[in-house]
């Protein structure tokens, strides 16, 4: 498990995901994953409930489905998004965000639903779960820039035996040559 300190700035390193998490880029990313929220919101309680209503059974349960993973999807994302706005605003620590943010799951959620069924679903349907996968893509990277730990910080694997092997016999023939 990720100790909280573990996203913490290894003496005087700069953490690329923090500086990226305060940019303009993030205020942008903010934007796009709330517009893609209240796109997809205003889409399935109004014209896509009435494309759901005439779609056959199969297909009406296949939008069911896509349609409740898009929407976990997408407050999983608005959730990530606000949390990293409260550490931008000075509401939240890093570390009270990083203690926060287990409680959200950003595991990418392919299509459940056969490709015959993801065929026949609305159009629109399948054009805002493509736009929440590339917009979940993008958070999970700045996710992992931020909060998995820096190459030096993270704990050193032990060596091989073999490893230790090459340096007993490079030491060994270092010897060697010395007499």
């Amino acid at each position: 498990m990720m100790s909280q300190t573990s996203f913490m700035k290894t003496e005087g390193a700069v953490s690329f995901g923090e500086k990226l998490a305060a940019s303009d880029q993030f205020v942008a990313l903010f934007k796009e994953g709330m517009d893609l929220v209240g796109a997809a919101a205003a889409y399935l309680d109004g014209e896509g409930r009435k494309e759901a209503q005439a779609l056959p059974r199969p297909v009406a349960l296949a939008y069911a489905v896509e349609s409740m993973r898009l929407t976990t999807r997408l407050m999983q994302i608005a959730s990530w998004l606000l949390l990293q706005r409260a550490v931008n605003e000075g509401e939240l620590s890093r570390a009270e965000a990083a203690s926060e943010k287990r409680r959200i799951r950003l595991a990418r959620q392919d299509a459940v639903s056969s490709e015959d069924l993801l065929t026949e679903l609305p159009r629109r349907l399948c054009e805002l779960v493509e736009l929440s996968l590339r917009v979940q893509a993008r958070i999970r990277h700045l996710d992992g820039l931020i909060y998995d730990p820096a190459p030096g910080a993270r704990p050193s694997m032990p060596k091989s035996p073999v490893a230790g092997q090459i340096a007993q016999l490079q030491a060994a023939f270092a010897q060697d040559s010395r007499v």
